[in-house]
C-alpha cells in the first residue's frame, strides 16, 4: 500500500489532476465492501447545456451538421479563444495525448458540464400561474437533475419532508443517458452505470431530507428492484427501509417467454420517528381480518389506448361499428371489420353507429374482436354510457376481472339496462381507519386507466407521455406520511409528467393543506421524436426544438392545467376526479406555481448587479417560495418581503432591523464580507429570524464541486 501511495504522490507532481484522479479511484477502490453491493462508477457524468451561451474556457461539444441524424462527435473541447467579429471559437482536444485544434462557428457547439466541474447555478423565472391567494408556490424547475440537487442543498437542506421519485427503470427502451448515450439493453455495464447515476442522485438527496421525521419513496420494476435495495440500505444505513408490491396493470403486460407483468414495486426509506399514519381506507385496502383484498371488478374501454399498436393500421379486424340505441342506451348490433379504405358504416334505423375514433380525429381501434364482442354482450360483460351529444363510450370486463365474478369472489346482484353485470359491492364507500398490508391492489392504481389516459384523455390531449403513474397511486403512497403534515415539503427530482406535484394539490384540496412541492426535470425529447427533428434540420437549443421537450411540452402545461381546470388549448377539462376526493376536473385547484430554468453562472461574470438576479429565486425557495420575490437590488440599500428581508448596504442595519420586526419574517439575507459586521447586525435581529450571510460577489455563495 505504501508503495501505490508514492507512485500516487508522484503521479501528483507530475500532473496534479491525473494525480487527483487517480487518488480518487484508489479510495473508491479500497473502501469497496468485502459483501453487498459493489459496482463501477465510472467516469463522472457530463451533461449537454443547449440553451448556455459558449464562454472561453467552456468545454463544449461539436455538433453534427443540421440534417443529420448522425451522433456527432463526442468528444470534449476547451474553448481558447472566441472570434466576436467572425463568431467562431478556437478549440483544443481534452484528454488527449497529442494536441489537436480546430477552428468552429459557435452556433456548431454546444456547451457540457462535467459533474466534477464546479458550477454556480442561478435561476431564471419562465412563467407562473397564481390561484392560491396567500399559498406557498409549487415549483417546477427544467435542469439536470443532479446539479439542481446541488443547488438546493442551499435552499432545502434538511427541510424536505417526503421524496418520491419514479427513476427510469433501466429497461433498455431509450429510457435514460448515461454521458449522453442511451444505454441499451445488450449494455454490459447497464446496471453499474444506472447505480452509479441513482448513487450520486441519492447522495445528495440524503442532505436534503429531513433527518428527524421524512419518508424516500422509489418506484422501480424486477429489473433493478434487488440492486436497488441494496443501494438504499448501503447509501441510508440510519433509516428503515420496506417494499410494497403494487399491481398497476390488472391485465398485465404479455412478454415472451415469462409470466405476464401486472405489478411494480415501491420502496419506503424511512428517517427518524416517519412511518405510515392510519388513515381512512377502503374495503378494497381492507378486509375485516386486516387483509387486503379487491372486492370491485374493474370496467376498461373497449378502445385501445396509447401510442403504440393502438390504430387501424395495426389490427385492421378491429374496426368495425357498434350500433347503439340511444335509449337505454344500450348495444343493438355489432357489425363486421370495414374494408380497407372504408371509414363510414352503414346506417341502422333507429341506431347510432360508434367507431373507434381516437381524441385527435385519428382511427382507432377496439381492444376485442367482432366475434368476442358478440360472446361478450351475451356474458353482460359490456358496458355503454353516454349520450348522442356527448359521445358514447364502451367499457368491457377482462378475463381477469369477469373471473372474479365467475370464481364468486363477487357476486352478480342484477343486470342494467345494456345487459352488462352490476356486482355487490360496487361503490361501497364504507371506511376503515388502518394501515394497509404489503400488497396493493388498488382499483384506482391502474396506470393506464389513471395515468395515461387522464393525461392524454383529459389534461393534455393528443400530447403523449409514456407509462406515468397513476395520480392516484402517488397520491395514496403519500398520504400514509403526510396526513398529518400539513405545511410539509415534497420533492420529485424525476418529475416527468409532474404527477407527484398534481398529487400534492389533490392532498391540500381534501383538508385545507399548504403542502408544496418541487419538482425537478429537464427538457429532453423523447428519442422517437428526435430523429424527425434532425431531419428537419433542428437540434437541441433551437426554439422549435426545446419547445417538444418534457419540461415545455408537458410537465409545466400539466401542473398549469391542474390549477386552471383548462387544457393547454384553454378548454375545461373533461371529466371528475375520483374516488378519495370527488370533484370536476373543470373546477382546478387553489394553488400557485412558478416555473423556473435552471442556469449556469460564469465565473468571471460574477459581481455584483449581474449575479444577484439568478439567485433572487434560490433566497425566496430558501424563505419559503411564499409571497412576494425581492428581484432587483433595493436603492435603499435593503428590502423586506413576506418571508424574508434583504440587506445590501450594512449602513442601513438600523431602518431594516426595524423593519423586519414589523412582520413575520423568516430569513433575514445580509451582504458583507465582514465577518464582525454579520455577527453584530445578526445579534440586533428579533428571535426567530434566522441570519444568513451573503458575500458581495452573490455567487460564491452558491458554487458546487461536483463529483464523487
Amino acid at each position: 500500500m505504501s508503495r501505490l501511495t508514492d507512485l500516487l504522490a508522484k503521479a501528483k507532481a507530475k500532473d496534479s489532476q491525473l494525480g487527483a484522479d487517480l487518488e480518487r479511484e484508489f479510495k473508491l477502490l479500497s473502501s469497496r465492501l468485502p459483501f453487498g453491493l459493489n459496482f463501477e462508477r465510472h467516469s463522472p457524468e457530463a451533461v449537454e447545456l443547449p440553451l448556455r451561451p459558449v464562454r472561453k474556457g467552456d468545454k463544449v461539444r461539436v455538433l453534427p451538421e443540421r440534417g443529420s441524424v448522425k451522433k456527432g462527435d463526442q468528444r470534449l473541447w476547451q474553448v481558447k479563444a472566441i472570434h466576436k467579429a467572425t463568431k467562431v471559437a478556437d478549440l483544443e482536444l481534452l484528454d488527449t495525448a497529442e494536441p489537436e485544434m480546430q477552428s468552429v462557428p459557435l452556433a456548431d457547439l454546444i456547451v457540457v458540464a462535467e459533474f466534477r466541474d464546479t458550477i454556480y447555478p442561478g435561476m431564471v423565472s419562465t412563467g407562473k400561474v397564481t390561484r392560491g391567494g396567500d399559498k406557498p408556490f409549487h415549483t417546477v424547475i427544467n435542469g439536470e437533475n443532479y446539479h439542481v440537487l446541488k443547488a438546493l442543498t442551499y435552499t432545502h437542506r434538511g427541510k424536505v419532508d417526503a421524496i418520491y421519485i419514479d427513476p427510469p427503470y433501466n429497461s433498455g427502451a431509450k429510457d435514460w443517458k448515461y454521458n449522453n448515450d442511451y444505454v441499451e439493453g445488450d449494455d454490459l455495464y447497464r446496471h453499474s452505470k444506472w447505480l452509479a447515476m441513482m448513487e450520486r442522485r441519492l447522495l445528495v438527496a440524503k442532505e436534503l431530507l429531513n433527518p428527524v421525521n421524512s419518508v424516500l419513496i422509489v418506484t422501480i420494476d424486477e429489473k433493478e428492484y434487488l440492486r436497488l435495495g441494496l443501494l438504499l440500505e448501503q447509501v441510508f444505513p440510519e433509516a428503515r427501509t420496506q417494499m410494497v408490491s403494487s399491481q398497476i396493470n390488472p391485465a398485465a403486460v404479455a412478454r415472451a417467454g415469462a409470466f405476464g407483468r401486472s405489478d411494480e414495486y415501491i420502496y419506503f426509506v424511512k428517517f427518524g420517528s416517519a412511518g405510515p399514519r392510519r388513515t381512512e381506507l377502503s374495503r378494497e385496502w381492507v378486509s375485516s381480518k386486516g387483509r387486503t383484498h379487491n372486492v370491485v371488478v374493474r370496467w376498461d374501454l373497449l378502445r385501445r389506448s396509447g401510442k403504440k399498436g393502438s390504430s387501424r393500421k395495426d389490427s385492421p379486424g378491429c374496426f368495425y361499428p357498434i350500433y347503439v340505441d340511444p335509449v337505454g342506451p344500450k348495444i343493438v348490433k355489432v357489425g363486421e371489420a370495414l374494408p380497407t379504405g372504408i371509414s363510414e358504416p352503414e346506417n341502422l334505423e333507429g341506431a347510432f353507429a360508434v367507431l373507434p375514433i381516437r381524441k385527435d380525429g385519428s382511427e382507432g381501434r377496439w381492444q376485442w374482436t367482432p366475434s368476442t364482442l358478440r360472446d361478450g354482450l351475451k356474458e353482460g360483460r359490456v358496458r355503454i354510457s353516454g349520450a348522442i351529444d356527448k359521445g358514447f363510450t364502451v367499457s368491457i370486463l377482462k378475463p381477469g376481472e369477469f373471473k372474479k365474478i365467475l370464481n364468486g369472489e363477487v357476486d352478480v346482484v342484477g343486470y342494467g339496462v345494456d345487459g352488462s353485470v352490476i356486482v355487490e359491492g360496487q361503490g361501497d364507500s364504507d371506511l376503515v381507519r388502518a394501515i394497509p398490508s404489503t400488497q396493493w391492489r388498488i382499483t384506482s392504481h391502474d396506470a393506464t386507466q389513471y395515468g395515461t389516459r387522464l393525461l392524454s384523455d383529459a389534461f393534455l390531449p393528443v400530447r403523449d407521455f409514456p407509462y406515468p403513474k397513476s395520480l392516484y397511486a402517488v397520491e395514496d403512497a403519500l398520504r400514509f406520511f403526510l396526513v398529518d403534515n400539513s405545511q410539509a415539503i415534497v420533492l420529485d427530482f424525476f418529475s416527468g409528467s409532474g404527477t407527484t406535484a398534481h398529487a400534492v394539490m389533490r392532498l391540500n384540496h381534501q383538508d385545507g393543506g399548504r403542502r408544496q412541492c418541487i419538482s425537478v426535470t429537464n427538457n429532453e425529447v423523447a428519442a422517437d421524436e428526435q430523429k424527425a427533428l434532425r431531419e428537419q434540420g433542428l437540434r437541441p437549443g433551437d426554439t422549435e426544438w426545446e419547445k417538444h421537450g418534457i419540461c415545455d411540452y408537458i410537465t409545466k402545461p400539466r401542473v398549469a392545467a391542474a390549477i386552471t381546470g383548462k387544457t393547454p388549448a384553454g378548454e375545461p377539462i373533461k371529466g371528475d376526479y375520483k374516488f378519495t376526493d370527488e370533484f370536476p376536473m373543470a373546477d382546478g385547484f387553489e394553488e400557485n406555481a412558478e416555473f423556473f430554468t435552471l442556469t449556469y453562472e460564469a465565473k468571471s461574470a460574477v459581481n455584483h448587479n449581474l449575479a444577484y438576479a439568478r439567485i433572487a429565486p434560490m433566497l425566496w425557495l430558501r424563505a419559503g417560495a411564499q409571497g412576494r420575490r425581492i428581484d432587483k437590488l433595493p436603492s435603499e440599500g435593503w428590502a423586506v418581503a413576506d418571508t424574508y428581508g434583504l440587506l445590501t448596504e450594512v449602513d442601513q442595519a438600523t431602518p431594516f432591523i426595524s423593519a423586519v420586526s414589523q412582520g413575520s419574517l423568516r430569513i433575514a439575507y445580509i451582504v458583507t464580507d465582514d465577518d464582525r459586521r454579520f455577527q453584530a447586525i445578526a445579534k440586533r435581529l428579533p428571535d426567530g429570524i434566522e441570519p444568513v450571510r451573503l458575500y458581495e460577489s452573490y455567487l460564491s455563495n452558491f458554487s458546487f464541486a461536483n463529483g464523487e
